[in-house]
């Protein structure tokens, strides 16, 4: 791996010196659903995030969600015929399906990840740091951040045609609300056939072919690829004594051969270490095979309460983790506090409606009882 710079297109190249565009939405919204949304992505930038990608006969496209308060996120399916209004781009007021975690603000949802009844799926992953938004361009199509996943899902039907609609784009620092500075966050696009990282720094928009379908947070997806040339000693096999010839060393116990994976919750050994379990992953073809073993993956990488003091003296914790059945348009879901897989089906609504559905997250534990 030579760090990605292989696949690195650069598409637009961002006025630095130009000022940073505030913009109220056109509904009124409260301060307490503002200052709600402001906490898990403007507050406090040092959420941890993982991606993955696991294909099997079926896309299965998960993430973990971390951060140390949770603030009414709900499963959010917006069909076809709900307009979605952009700041400077037009309307569309009919397009594909969506389904993802959002946070809804007075009927607009803010989705965090979602796919589309095409099996094209996004994640947004914070950035802090390193990006940069640009300024209006014209003859560009104009897209806020947080405009970006229902943008590019209400339209485009796979990586492809995301990647060609990405061409025509400027990603601006427009914000949500007057009072909230923009989410800094990067992207991972994947349908069926590959994987796509975006990112907007201050080098501008670049796109990034992702061979390992995983992402993280920091640093650059760059680095993050780079890094793995660090671990190719590691294997899923038991090691050989190449110390000495001299001396009878031997593997003492199981799981020797990925001896150095990286265990702690930085968002760098966390790319190491989904990266390892991705792709040593087996299982069948099954629906239920191939959600247990995403869940299983995505296990590799959540953070226990406790491992990991915040400012305030509150504890990072995987609030939630998705694995979403893109080709078929299930949602799974478990969160910190309840271990029980739920499922939402888009194809159970009635997509062609023009109102937003909701699930709320069923947080409380569910134990089955055998005697």
């Amino acid at each position: 791996l030579t760090g990605g710079f292989d696949f690195v297109r650069n598409i637009s190249k961002f006025d630095k010196c130009s000022a940073k565009c505030m913009f109220m939405r056109k509904t009124a919204y409260t301060m307490h659903s503002v200052a709600q949304f402001a906490s898990i992505f403007y507050v406090g930038g040092k959420i941890m995030c993982t991606a993955v990608t696991y294909q099997k006969k079926d896309l299965y496209f998960g993430r973990t969600l971390d951060h140390d308060k949770a603030y009414g996120e709900t499963v959010t399916i917006t069909p076809r015929n709900y307009p979605f209004s952009f700041v400077h781009a037009s309307d569309l007021r009919h397009h594909y399906a969506v389904m993802g975690m959002a946070h809804v603000a007075h009927g607009y949802p803010l989705y965090y990840d979602a796919v589309n009844e095409k099996g094209l799926a996004i994640a947004g992953l914070h950035f802090v740091g390193n990006a940069q938004y640009g300024a209006v361009v014209p003859g560009k199509s104009v897209i806020a951040q947080f405009e970006l996943i229902p943008w590019l899902l209400g339209q485009c039907d796979s990586v492809e045609e995301a990647r060609r609609c990405l061409y025509q784009m400027v990603l601006t620092d427009t914000a949500f609300h007057k009072d909230l500075p923009p989410a800094q966050l990067h992207w991972l696009i994947a349908d069926r056939h590959m994987a796509l990282t975006v990112e907007s720094t201050a080098a501008g928009l670049q796109v990034y072919e992702n061979p390992v379908g995983v992402l993280t947070n920091n640093p650059p997806f760059t680095q993050q690829l780079f890094r793995l040339n660090d671990y190719m000693h590691l294997s899923a096999q038991a090691p050989e004594n190449r110390f000495s010839k001299h001396l009878p060393l031997y593997a003492y116990s199981r799981g020797m051969g990925a001896l150095g994976l990286p265990g702690d919750g930085s968002s760098m050994s966390r790319f190491v270490r989904a990266a390892f379990v991705k792709m040593h992953a087996v299982s069948g073809d099954g629906e239920a095979e191939c959600v247990s073993q995403c869940f299983h993956m995505l296990g590799a990488v959540e953070q226990l309460r406790g491992c990991c003091v915040v400012d305030d003296g509150g504890y990072e914790i995987t609030r939630y983790t998705v694995c979403c059945n893109a080709d078929r348009g299930i949602y799974y879901y478990t969160t910190y506090d309840n271990h029980q897989i739920t499922a939402v089906d888009m194809h159970r609504e009635n997509l062609d409606g023009t109102a937003l559905v909701q699930y709320s997250l069923r947080d409380a534990e569910q134990i089955y009882w055998q005697n």
